[in-house]
């Protein structure tokens, strides 16, 4: 089999040459050689382009709802700026420090480690976490383990971005084999998602995994889309964003409109459902594109567009600018975004005992060991990739048939007992324990649920850590009246258990 030498240039000039020319193309079982040092170049230039991505994004992030951030909205970059979010707000880099619990389970326990392992290690994380990643957390914690965790079912953020912005490890691990990151995508990825919310990690990792071996965005953005399964909507919003460029190939925000017009209604996310917030992980993932296609291998235009899409604006630049910047390596990342980045590059990440210089090693260990695996080897200067042709992932839908047909606002506090009457398919209601931020303690508020006369107990921990995400949700009822009532079986004066909103459904799930 033919070898191609990689190199970023040669890579532009080689893809150029056969752009119109699908035989040019790489082929299934081809060999690829890439020299060692521009694998770990790739590499570090993914984890660098990330940190420098979120860190770029992070002052906007969910501040421009259903809107662009205009062009006269300057968007710093000071120097110290990475040092500064580092110290102040860690929290910023949990694009980061997810990656990395999986990084570190790998490891520690190997490249065939069970998804237990990786379930358990960021189920009992110290960080916070939010939206799918903290009903997958809460699940685990209760008993439900992957893949049930992150099922919709189970888990009503499962369409959410969570696994999307926490990918890039799957990608980067898995040099020019698409398939082989999406096999890592289904055993880490349901632990807090599923259907859509799981193909956005699916369809990140793939673009990562691709980036080794082209130079070519639009080689890699639409190859890398072969991932997902054509059916669901998540690929056939990134084929919409991808045809609307072709259409408006100049004129990014065109494509922005037709986007919002078209993909911003969410179903599943109750905080999203009639709302402007809009987590979910297709839309967030065409903004990713959007940064891609429009930017044109441009560091700062790529960074730049993907953050100005608004919505999860700290996270989309992240996963842009963390693909391009495996594209192009990272000595080859401008000084002016470079420079902020080397006063942190030996610092752990907080919540973690990894930096970024060690992440850049055991990344390519991970990736060396995992090529050899694949059929690839690794001699003392090259590397050979056996490439993988891009091949869909089975067919996942979350929230099928459903509808949101209400919106209403309970807002009191559950002091022994609470009726509520509804007619439809499906109800989610949301809630909170009072000053849960403000104090950690090991109370868990049980509360006895009675549905048309059925009854269950959940749990409702006060530790922000363990936080229920919703206090109720069912989505498989018949269309009828339904009276839901809660019980406090143990109120405690330390806080109170507040019933905030309640959306409700219609329609009928698919078979």
């Amino acid at each position: 089999m033919k070898k191609i030498i990689i190199d970023f240039l040669v890579a532009v000039s080689l893809l150029a040459a056969c752009e119109d020319k699908k035989e040019g193309r790489l082929q299934d079982k081809q060999s690829v050689a890439i020299s060692k040092t521009v694998l770990q170049d790739k590499i570090k230039g993914g984890w660098a382009g990330q940190t420098i991505g979120v860190t770029y994004g992070g002052p906007t992030e969910f501040k421009y709802l259903g809107t662009m951030i205009q062009d006269y909205q300057k968007i710093a970059w000071p120097d110290g700026y990475i040092k500064h979010w580092y110290e102040t707000s860690p929290g910023l880099y949990d694009d980061i420090y997810m990656d990395l619990t999986f990084v570190d389970v790998f490891e520690k326990a190997g490249l065939d480690a069970p998804v237990d392992s990786f379930a358990m290690a960021y189920a009992k994380a110290p960080y916070p976490l939010w939206h799918a990643n903290q009903s997958g957390r809460y699940n685990i914690l209760q008993g439900i383990m992957p893949p049930q965790s992150g099922h919709w079912l189970n888990n009503p953020h499962a369409d959410c971005i969570d696994f999307q912005i926490e990918a890039d490890f799957a990608g980067l691990m898995s040099p020019g084999m698409p398939n082989t990151a999406a096999a890592i995508c289904d055993k880490i990825g349901h632990i807090m998602n599923y259907g859509d919310g799981w193909y956005g990690g699916v369809y990140i990792a793939s673009m990562y995994s691709l980036a080794f071996v082209s130079a070519d965005i639009n080689f890699i953005v639409n190859e890398g889309l072969k991932s997902i399964p054509a059916e669901s909507q998540f690929y056939q919003c990134m084929n919409d964003v991808i045809r609307w460029y072709k259409q408006y190939p100049d004129d990014w925000k065109a494509t922005w409109f037709e986007v919002q017009k078209k993909w911003t209604e969410d179903t599943g996310c109750p905080d999203g459902v009639m709302s402007p917030f809009n987590i979910d992980a297709k839309v967030n993932a065409a903004y990713v594109i959007i940064g891609l296609l429009y930017g044109n291998g441009d560091f700062e235009k790529t960074m730049n567009i993907a953050t100005r899409c608004g919505q999860d604006s700290d996270c989309n630049p992240s996963s842009a600018a963390g693909i391009l910047g495996t594209v192009i390596g990272y000595k080859n990342i401008p000084e002016q975004w470079k420079k902020n980045l080397y006063e942190v590059e030996n610092m752990p990440f907080k919540y973690t005992n990894i930096s970024l210089n060690n992440v850049y090693t055991i990344g390519n260990k991970h990736a060396t060991t995992i090529i050899g695996k694949n059929g690839g080897s690794v001699k003392d200067t090259s590397i050979t990739i056996i490439y993988q042709t891009p091949r869909p992932v089975k067919m996942e839908e979350s929230f099928g048939g459903l509808a949101p047909k209400e919106r209403n606002r309970i807002g009191k506090p559950l002091a022994d007992t609470l009726s509520y009457i509804f007619e439809g398919t499906g109800i989610v209601i949301t809630g909170y324990c009072s000053n849960s931020w403000e104090k950690i303690t090991d109370i868990v508020f049980n509360i006895e649920v009675s549905l048309d006369g059925k009854k269950d107990t959940l749990a409702m921990p006060f530790n922000y850590l363990s936080r229920r995400n919703e206090i109720f949700w069912k989505y498989d009822l018949p269309a009828a009246r339904h009276q839901l009532q809660f019980r406090l079986l143990n109120p405690n004066k330390i806080a109170d258990v507040v019933l905030n909103e309640v959306v409700i459904y219609g329609g009928k799930l698919k078979p």
